[in-house]
């Protein structure tokens, strides 16, 4: 079935981006049936489903149809992705895993430094201790006419061989594991999966930079999240419930249950209450077997069942209090790993974890069990009817507005719970939706810097060198790949890109990007004709006023308009 839009109104000037993205309010929605799929449709659906048309693009959703185009996007293992293939096979130690990086990398690095640490202690009788090596070391950063520069002195330090090796390694991976985000998302076939990836790793966001071997995050986005994006989100959940990267981000591998108080016996006279941090310590309250060891610095951490509620599943306003958030935590003691630098992966300890009896969110929780605890929390969250309101307004949002369609997220959430949280379906439901080919949908979405330089790349049909280059240049524009701090991740809506130092930095890059591949791809844009066919198959040739007079001056050169298109405001949102 072909779509078409309502007329939508353009915008003339960078400056609207901010005030329009803020304040636009849905229009009611309705489709017009036609017997071909209109550019525009294509050009919408496009910029939704993958991360910007490419030449060619739309002639390629006009011949196929927007449903069956949807539908092959929804079954990515049906696509062969031979080009991404190739590229990505230049990036080897993306093939390291966690468990080898421990034995050839960490491990011995650890030896290293505890035999020289040994050393230290013996050279007062004589020993010799190992050569020092000189090396830059970044003290400050300042603020200079040009920009802040670092500033570092030559300090010297013992460091080991190893500690060298390891240092470069991890870095390396964490390298490859930036290139192959931008490299999935420019070349790859399987556009819906990668934009998914992106999604659903923002929505269970880990910090890199906390997470010291870096084959853990790499495994976390490989195993974890992308085979599970169009799958059944219980699955999803227990995954990233269990992986190293989210039990070390938030603190869970930490998680045991209190030291146990013995109650007083008659004789002892009133019962004294026990310290804050003991409280609601099942053991002492729900008849729990004998007290157990508990690891020290260990005890009840409840980062992780906090998050789990208010950012994973329920949402801030799920209907779940502060002792659900403690009962939660109490049912997650022991879901731990056996060393955090081992490659282990994750390890149920039934030694530090809490038995006694627990309820969550009006559900009892049987004493005398163990990782059964955890996963039956899992359960009632995955199909609680805030879960299925929660996800379903998230992806919403990715996909038709920053101000959801109430009447879309009904959908969408009925279909949640019909499903059984199949998220396949889910998305089906927004992608096929009236509200998501209405006219307020069209380009009422702001791109986050990842999704901006990506889809320039694209229709630029640029041919990647360096794509550390483009890596650095996203984050540059705020947006550093894999080091969102807060594990809310980062902004969904247009207020957390746009201001007016990241909309020049923006038409700068794209200046750049068009006079010479940024230095980092190759580009074809000398053909006097090359800005109209790019206006043609990526904007539809909607252009503001501006826009358009700049664009008929003689005096500029092709390259020139082309960086005007991509860096225009009809550019800029998606």
């Amino acid at each position: 079935m072909g779509r078409a839009f309502l007329p939508a109104l353009s915008i003339s000037a960078i400056g609207a981006i901010c005030t329009a993205s803020c304040a636009r309010n849905p229009a009611p929605a309705r489709r017009l049936p036609q017997q071909s799929v209109d550019a525009r449709v294509a050009i919408h659906v496009l910029n939704r489903v993958t991360f910007g048309p490419r030449p060619g693009g739309v002639e390629r959703v006009q011949a196929m149809g927007v449903d069956r185009y949807v539908d092959e996007q929804l079954h990515p293992e049906r696509m062969p992705d031979l080009e991404l293939e190739r590229r990505l096979a230049a990036l080897p130690a993306l093939g390291v895993s966690a468990s080898t990086f421990a034995t050839v990398y960490y491990q011995p690095m650890i030896k290293a430094r505890q035999e020289f640490t040994a050393t230290q202690k013996l050279s007062a009788g004589g020993a010799k201790l190992p050569a020092l090596r000189w090396h830059l070391q970044p003290i400050a950063a300042v603020s200079l006419p040009g920009g802040t520069k670092a500033v570092s002195v030559l300090s010297q330090a013992a460091v080991t061989p190893e500690e060298l090796f390891f240092q470069r390694e991890n870095q390396q991976i964490f390298d490859e594991l930036q290139a192959q985000k931008v490299l999935r998302a420019v070349y790859s076939e399987r556009q819906l999966q990668e934009a998914l990836t992106d999604f659903w790793f923002n929505h269970f966001n880990v910090d890199a930079r906390k997470i010291e071997d870096r084959p853990v995050v790499v495994e976390y986005e490989r195993d974890v999240i992308r085979p599970h994006v169009l799958g059944r989100f219980r699955d999803l959940l227990d995954a990233t419930a269990k992986s190293p990267a989210m039990l070390f981000y938030l603190d869970n591998w930490l998680s045991a249950a209190p030291p146990v108080v013995q109650a007083p016996r008659p004789s002892d006279g009133p019962q004294r209450s026990r310290p804050a941090s003991q409280r609601g310590s099942p053991a002492s309250s729900q008849g729990a077997a004998a007290p157990k060891p508990v690891t020290p610095g260990r005890g009840l951490n409840e980062n992780y069942a906090r998050e789990l509620m208010e950012l994973h599943t329920l949402g801030v306003d799920g209907g779940y209090t502060q002792h659900d958030v403690m009962e939660v935590a109490r049912c997650f003691t022991g879901w731990t790993m056996r060393n955090p630098h081992d490659g282990s992966g994750f390890f149920f300890n039934d030694k530090v974890h809490d038995h006694g009896a627990k309820r969550v969110l009006g559900h009892r929780i049987r004493e005398g069990r163990g990782i059964e605890d955890g996963e039956q929390v899992l359960d009632i969250l995955s199909r609680h009817p805030s879960t299925a309101r929660f996800i379903a307004t998230k992806l919403v949002r990715r996909f038709v507005a920053d101000a959801p369609p109430k009447t879309l997220v009904d959908r969408a959430a009925r279909t949640f719970s019909r499903t059984d949280g199949d998220l396949r379906e889910v998305v089906r439901t927004i992608l096929s939706s009236r509200e998501f080919y209405a006219a307020a949908a069209y380009r009422a979405k702001v791109k986050s810097p990842f999704e901006y330089v990506v889809s320039a790349l694209r229709a630029t049909n640029a041919s990647v060198t360096n794509v550390r280059a483009f890596v650095g240049i996203i984050g540059a524009l705020g947006e550093p790949l894999y080091q969102c701090q807060p594990p809310t991740g980062y902004g969904d809506r247009a207020e957390a890109w746009i201001n007016t130092g990241a909309l020049v930095a923006r038409v700068n890059f794209a200046q750049n990007l068009a006079a010479n591949g940024a230095n980092a791809s190759k580009v074809d844009l000398t053909d006097q004709a090359a800005p109209s066919r790019l206006s043609a198959a990526v904007l539809g040739d909607e252009l503001s006023d501006g826009t358009r007079l700049t664009m008929a001056a003689p005096q500029a050169s092709p390259a020139v308009k082309i960086g005007l298109l991509l860096g225009s405001p009809e550019f800029q949102r998606r």
